[in-house]
This record gives C-alpha cells, structure tokens and sequence, in this order.
C-alpha cells in the first residue's frame, strides 16, 4: 500500500447509448458498474477486493449523455489492507448524480 495516498484520485468518463441500456436513462447499476471498474481497474487497481459500497442517488442519469465517475481515498489502513474510497458520478454539466462511499481491501500488487 506504499503507492497509495489520502487523496489520490482516478476518474473514469463513459457515454451510455440509449441503444445500450434500453431506455433514455441509465440504470443505477451501471453508474455504480463504473466505479467497480475504477475500484479494480485504476485506484488501487488489480487486486482489489471490493468489501461494501454505499450510493446515494440524486438524479437519474440520461442516456447519451457522459458521466464522469471519480473515486477518492479517503483513509488508509494498512495493517489491515482497507482503503476508503469517496465515489461521486456526475453527469457533463457537473450536476450530481450519485455520491457514496466504497471500501476494499487492496492486496499488494507485484
């Protein structure tokens, strides 16, 4: 966990076709996918077990339109391997359209 930092950042952007997801709007499962794919993709990467996640909806996301997903340490326990990540997904005019928190145990990585 020497490479992790209380405040260290990973941001992930995706489009959603409304041929995708079957509607106009994204379905919640599919923002919170994006920081599953952030969590085990980026920050802190391969390895990482997710533990429990928390989201907090404040919009429903429209098709077609991006979202940005970042994920943020927040705490790090390395006796324990646990990381505490904030989550946030906005949608292009910055508008809130999930927040939470995620915590994951993060192995150390060859």
């Amino acid at each position: 966990m020497g490479e992790l930092a209380i405040g260290q950042r990973a941001t992930l952007t995706r489009t959603f076709a409304a041929r995708e997801v079957g509607d106009d709007f994204v379905p919640c499962a599919l923002v919170g996918g994006l920081f599953s794919t952030l969590l085990g993709t980026r920050l802190p990467g391969r390895g990482t077990n997710w533990m429990k996640q928390s989201l907090r909806f404040c919009r429903r996301a429209r098709a077609g339109e991006p979202l940005t997903a970042t994920v943020e340490i927040v705490r790090l326990r390395p006796e324990k391997q646990l990381v505490n990540l904030r989550v946030v997904c906005c949608d292009a005019r910055g508008a809130l359209i999930c927040e939470g928190e995620s915590l994951v145990m993060a192995r150390e990585m060859a």
